[in-house]
């Protein structure tokens, strides 16, 4: 390494602050997967292309995600010593008047100013007319950690992550801590399993660190093919060192020797910009022989992986990074005795893993005094359907959900009401609009029939049909089995055949019987959890929604009128 990393942390604060108190403009344009599916590039290029045309001079940052997502997309202009202007729903036209008006004249548009952020040792004044930033809905209730510098660093700059206190939870590791020294601080934590299973963090370590083999694998699961989920890949495309300096510490707490992150394939902006945070960080001797100049020696490789769904169970991951069909293994023997290519591993989500970092900086206990009971530390909910906000939030644990819909998300849009929410992605379960007075809780949520999952939460209005929901997504389930286990196999698709019936408004009443011995066979007999909690969307639906279920065998007739005709079947397809 050519450089100690006191003298790297003194570059990266230079160029910090040179950005936010030198003498040019610093433009900030939100550029994720939600920006850019609004038109972010487009933006960019218009800033560019004003910035050239009025000869006014600024550098301009391609960053990730505010979380903002109904603003998209989101211009964001600090003027030199100043507070940072946020504008919403900016297009290319638009663009050349805020280039003018602000950067060059320093005026802020206050019309169509979404708000500002003061910043830490602004003398600047206060914006008069433009709300603060923090006291919107969606920001009022945040507890940022893992989402920390999301939508304000450039994600292809590790400087500006350093300068951000990046890599120092590394350097405490290698340096002040040992390997049990760092696993007991995620032990304390009482860091749990962000990817749906919420199993305990620190113990999944140990199987791996008590394991004396000479090679051993980190392996990071970053498939996320949940409809409605899409933290994961925020993460990856806000801030991807947070999660490679998390891979990084998991291999030296476990006594790893490589570490992969495993990315569904086609989603090019988190895998451009994980690699890139890859190969900076061996740039900077945070990879490789003998990181930070200590014994510890280790590497990580980006695997990507085709469309399917499965390849997120852990067994199916090391299939598909082995080259093979992503179909899940029996167990045992379990990844920590024998996992990818034989050798000891240890897999991961990706939200788990970025939340190491932090808690490795600020110990263990700091994590386990936020959030409640056992479920300890905050949650990352990815909120979408009729609601005024839709977006990406980090609230502690034990945040009240019926806050989270009718606070943070501004509840229903004008004219809706809510009907249901569908919570954890396609495996997770729904909640009917009287029962979601409950705790953000991993046991409170699993009692009332939803799960955490992927932190996907998707309200429907009084418009949608709950068996039509059911049948897309059991369509959904039936299309992704991988075909490995008879139950799940012939499972899906007898429900789907089901569901169909009972949209065609030609169910019986022997009908929702029969989904439930499909539904108990398929747990009984499936290897993973895509057979094992298939049949949640349909147990929750009824528990909540029986009687609509009823009215469509019963009175052959369908509330909503949205069931008249049968939706495309991916079984069709597969016949």
């Amino acid at each position: 390494m050519a450089s100690s990393f006191l003298e790297i942390g003194l570059e990266a604060g230079k160029r910090w602050q040179e950005l936010t108190a030198g003498e040019r403009p610093w433009i900030r344009i939100g550029t994720a997967l939600c920006g850019e599916a609004a038109g972010a590039f487009e933006v960019a290029d218009a800033v560019e292309a004003a910035l050239e045309s009025q000869g006014v001079s600024a550098t301009v940052s391609r960053v990730g995600c505010l979380g903002l997502c109904f603003a998209e997309p989101i211009l964001d202009v600090q003027l030199p010593g100043g507070h940072r202007i946020f504008y919403g729903n900016v297009d290319s036209e638009s663009v050349s008047e805020i280039i003018s008006t602000h950067v060059a004249g320093g005026t802020p548009i206050t019309a169509k100013a979404l708000g500002y952020l003061a910043q830490e040792g602004s003398t600047a004044p206060v914006p008069d007319g433009i709300p603060d930033l923090n006291k919107h809905p969606m920001k009022a209730w945040e507890n940022r950690i893992v989402l920390r510098n999301a939508g304000n660093i450039d994600p292809l700059d590790i400087y500006q992550y350093i300068a951000n206190g990046g890599y120092q939870a590394l350097h405490k590791s290698l340096t002040d801590l040992n390997r049990e020294e760092t696993l007991n601080e995620v032990k304390a934590s009482g860091l749990r399993g962000r990817g749906g299973a919420a199993f305990p963090t620190a113990t999944k370590w140990s199987f791996l660190a008590g394991n004396p083999a000479p090679e051993k694998f980190v392996l990071c699961n970053c498939e996320e093919g949940d409809p409605g989920a899409f933290n994961d890949k925020n993460i990856l495309e806000s801030d991807p060192n947070t999660l490679v300096e998390g891979v990084i510490i998991a291999g030296h707490a476990t006594g790893a020797t490589k570490g992969y992150i495993f990315i569904r394939h086609g989603h090019n902006g988190p895998i451009d910009r994980c690699r890139a945070a890859v190969d900076q960080a061996r740039e900077l001797g945070f990879l490789g022989e003998n990181i930070m100049g200590t014994d510890f020696s280790y590497e990580i490789e980006i695997a990507l992986t085709g469309d399917s769904y499965v390849a997120g169970e852990e067994s199916a991951l090391m299939e598909a990074i082995e080259g093979k069909r992503a179909m899940p293994r029996f167990r045992p023997p379990f990844p920590a005795q024998v996992g990818l290519f034989g050798k000891p591993t240890n897999i991961n989500n990706v939200k788990t893993l970025a939340y190491v970092p932090e808690i490795v900086s600020k110990g263990g206990e700091w994590f386990a005094g936020i959030g409640h009971d056992t479920s300890t530390g905050t949650v990352i909910l990815c909120l979408s359907g009729n609601l005024k906000y839709t977006g990406m939030i980090e609230v502690p644990l034990g945040m009240n959900l019926k806050d989270v819909i009718y606070e943070a998300a501004g509840g229903m849009k004008e004219g809706k009401t809510l009907k249901f929410l569908q919570t954890g992605g396609p495996l997770g379960g729904v909640l009917g609009a009287d029962n979601i007075d409950v705790l953000l809780d991993f046991e409170v949520l699993r009692a009332a029939g939803a799960i955490v999952g992927s932190g996907g939460l998707i309200a429907a209005d009084d418009s949608t049909c709950i068996v039509d929901l059911t049948r897309s997504l059991i369509a959904f389930c039936q299309y992704e089995s991988c075909g490995k286990c008879f139950p799940c196999r012939m499972g899906m698709s007898h429900l789907l055949e089901v569901l169909e019936r009972l949209c065609r408004l030609e169910g019986t009443t022997d009908d929702l019987a029969l989904m439930q011995k499909i539904g108990v066979n398929m747990q009984a007999g499936s290897l993973c959890g895509h057979g094992q909690l298939g049949f949640n969307p349909v147990s929750s639906a009824l528990r909540y929604f029986g009687p609509e279920f009823d009215t469509h065998i019963v009175e052959h007739t369908c509330p909503t009128g949205t069931c008249l005709e049968p939706s495309y079947s991916p079984a069709q397809s597969r016949r």
